[in-house]
C-alpha cells in the first residue's frame, strides 16, 4: 500500500521557475494509527499492519527539487520579490548546507527520512528571508524542532552516524528560536498569531499556550548547562511564562487538560531545579 503520491498539478518555484510534482501523505484505509502525545507535544504513531511505521513529518513542507527552496505549503508562493533575490543568490549555499549531511536527496522521488530532516532545514533557510509579516520566526522553530525529531528518528532507525548529534544541534535551535518568537510577541516587532499552524506537530494546534510551553521546555531542557546567573534568570524567566498557562482557569479546547497538565509538570520541575542549586 502506498503511503504519498504526487500532485497531479505542477507547482512553479518562485525562486528558480522550475515546474514540479508536490508530494502528499496518504491519510486513509488505516495508514495512521495515533499513540502518545509526548512531553514535547509530538504525536507517536503506532506501526501499521498494511504500512509498516510511517513519518507523516516529512510531508509537510513544500521543496524544490532544483534550488531547495522550501516552506510550509501556505507560504511557498508568498516569497517577496525582494526575497527571491536572495533565495537566489544562496541557493548553493542553501543546497550545501544540507548536502554536507545527506550526500543523496531526491525531492522527485517518494521521500525518506533524510529527505524530510533536509526540508526542514532547507525551510529554516528559507524563512531568513521572509518579512515580520509571515511570523517566520515562530515558524522556524517549529523546523527546527520537527527536525530534532526526524533526526531522532534516524539515530533509532540507523545508529552511530551521529543523527543523535545533529539532534541536539536542532533542539538548541529551536530553543533559540522559540525564546525569540515569544521575545518579539512581547515586545510588538513580530505576532505569532501570523502563524497559520502553531503544532508544533500537524495533528493538534496548541497555539500561542503551546509556544509558551515549549519556549520554557526548550529552555530547561536546551539551555546553556553552566549554573551562572544568566542560566538563573533565563530559568525564572520560563518558570513565569510556564506558568501563565495554568493559572488562567480551567482545561478548553483552546487549553486541552494535556497540555495543562505538562504545564504544571514542567512548573515543578523548573521550581525544585531552581531549589537545588540554591540550596
Amino acid at each position: 500500500m502506498k503511503v504519498s503520491f504526487f500532485q497531479k498539478n505542477k507547482m512553479k518555484c518562485p525562486v528558480c521557475d522550475t515546474s514540479f510534482y508536490r508530494e502528499e501523505m496518504l491519510t486513509g484505509r488505516g495508514r495512521l494509527i495515533a499513540g502518545e502525545l509526548t512531553e514535547q507535544l509530538r504525536r507517536l504513531y503506532e506501526p501499521s499492519a498494511k504500512v509498516g511505521e510511517i513519518f507523516p513529518l516529512i510531508y509537510t513542507m513544500t521543496v524544490c527539487p532544483v534550488c531547495f527552496y522550501a516552506t510550509l505549503p501556505e507560504d511557498f508562493l508568498l516569497v517577496s520579490d525582494s526575497a527571491i533575490e536572495g533565495l537566489k543568490n544562496d541557493t548553493d549555499k542553501r543546497i550545501l548546507s544540507v548536502k554536507h549531511i545527506f550526500e543523496e536527496l531526491d525531492f522527485h522521488e517518494p521521500r525518506q527520512l533524510a529527505e524530510g530532516a533536509a526540508s526542514y532545514i532547507l525551510g529554516i533557510a528559507s524563512y531568513d528571508y521572509f518579512s515580520d509579516d509571515y511570523s517566520p520566526v515562530v515558524k522556524q522553530g517549529i523546523l527546527a524542532l520537527r527536525a530534532a525529531w526526524i533526526f531522532e528518528d534516524l539515530e533509532r532507525k540507523k545508529p552511530n552516524q551521529n543523527y543523535d548529534y545533529l539532534a541536539q544541534v536542532m533542539y538548541r535551535k529551536a530553543r533559540f528560536f522559540y525564546s525569540l518568537a515569544v521575545e518579539y510577541e512581547s515586545n510588538g516587532r513580530q505576532s505569532i498569531a501570523n502563524a497559520k499552524h502553531l503544532g508544533p506537530d500537524i495533528d493538534k494546534n496548541f497555539g500561542y499556550d503551546g509556544v509558551l510551553y515549549l519556549a520554557s521546555y526548550l529552555e530547561f531542557h536546551h539551555g546553556p548547562r553552566a549554573i551562572d546567573e544568566q542560566r538563573q534568570k533565563a530559568l525564572m524567566y520560563a518558570k513565569r511564562t510556564v506558568a501563565k498557562i495554568f493559572g488562567m482557569g480551567r482545561a478548553s479546547k483552546d487549553k486541552p487538560s494535556a497540555l495543562l497538565e505538562m504545564s504544571r509538570e514542567l512548573y515543578a520541575t523548573i521550581s525544585q531545579y531552581i531549589k537545588v542549586d540554591e540550596d
